[in-house]
């Protein structure tokens, strides 16, 4: 009881002593560790992460037991590992970087009558598509460009309607195998491919449009609604999830939910950044 408590005071006055610094120094590793987990169930590498797991602990437990042979040799093991976890991560990586960058970069302002004309017209489409069997892959482009998506298909470029996205899809139009890519409350692109995802955990049920869909919302922060063609099922994937058997009126919600709450966000964010550039701005002219 006494060691208990000696860690209760202890851990106590620990906090009293910290300070501002300290408790942002705590909060950014609490961040990191955080944003290190998400990173491994978002690229499915759970069996990696243990094996990583397994080899600190050996290499602790050769430093406790004073096993000087085996800690050298995982402590290179180690050393060769780091580089070769670049390696392997290397696409997550650079999509990582590449989503960092984009977060400080400027992008056309959308109201919010724009989309959710958009999500109407989608909305429609897919319930009449879903009625009709027809199947379809349409994907709402957010904060992460899909330029390297959009290249394999065709460019569009154009204001979105039912009827429009109905005709893409239609089983002999020459774009109906690909993904529609709709970017800022228009249809950007048509005929895409996207990649399949990698999880195995997936049930047989689901083929590859659904494959496609979910690859993509693994990869990117994308909306992505899928229509099946056997069963005229409507889903939704966001950031790797699937949700199954949606009506119109459910998938209405949900995308209102993702698309607008977001872009509201994001303008929400913006003018705070603007708010400080110019505070910052201003103290500086007031040196000069």
């Amino acid at each position: 009881m006494e060691a208990v408590t000696s860690v209760f005071v202890t851990a106590f006055n620990g906090i009293k002593t910290m300070g501002i610094t300290d408790l942002l120094d705590v909060i950014i590793v609490a961040y990191l560790i955080y944003k290190v987990i998400w990173f491994v169930r978002r690229t499915n590498s759970y069996n990696l992460a243990k094996g990583v797991v397994l080899i600190l602990i050996a290499l602790w437990l050769s430093y406790i037991f004073q096993l000087t042979m085996i800690n050298f040799l995982l402590r290179r093991t180690v050393e060769l590992g780091l580089i070769a976890l670049v390696v392997l991560f290397q696409p997550e990586l650079r999509r990582l970087l590449e989503r960092m960058g984009r977060s400080f970069s400027s992008k056309r302002s959308v109201s919010s009558t724009e989309i959710e004309d958009a999500i109407t017209q989608t909305v429609l489409a897919c319930t009449q598509m879903s009625a009709s069997h027809t199947g379809a892959l349409l994907i709402f482009e957010r904060k992460e460009k899909l330029n390297s998506i959009m290249t394999t298909g065709t460019i569009i470029n154009s204001d979105i309607s039912a009827e429009l996205i109905k005709n893409l899809f239609y089983n002999k139009a020459p774009l109906h195998d690909g993904a529609v890519i709709m970017r800022e409350g228009r249809i950007a692109a048509a005929g895409c491919v996207l990649p399949l995802t990698q999880s195995t955990n997936l049930s047989k049920e689901l083929g590859m449009r659904h494959r496609a869909g979910i690859g993509l919302s693994e990869q990117s922060d994308a909306v992505v609604i899928i229509v099946s063609e056997e069963t005229g099922d409507i889903s939704l994937a966001v950031e790797g999830l699937l949700k199954r058997h949606l009506n119109g009126g459910t998938l209405d919600k949900l995308l209102r939910t993702e698309l607008i709450r977001q872009e509201e966000e994001s303008g929400k964010s913006a003018k705070l950044l603007k708010k400080v550039r110019a505070f910052f701005g201003g103290n500086q002219n007031e040196k000069n």
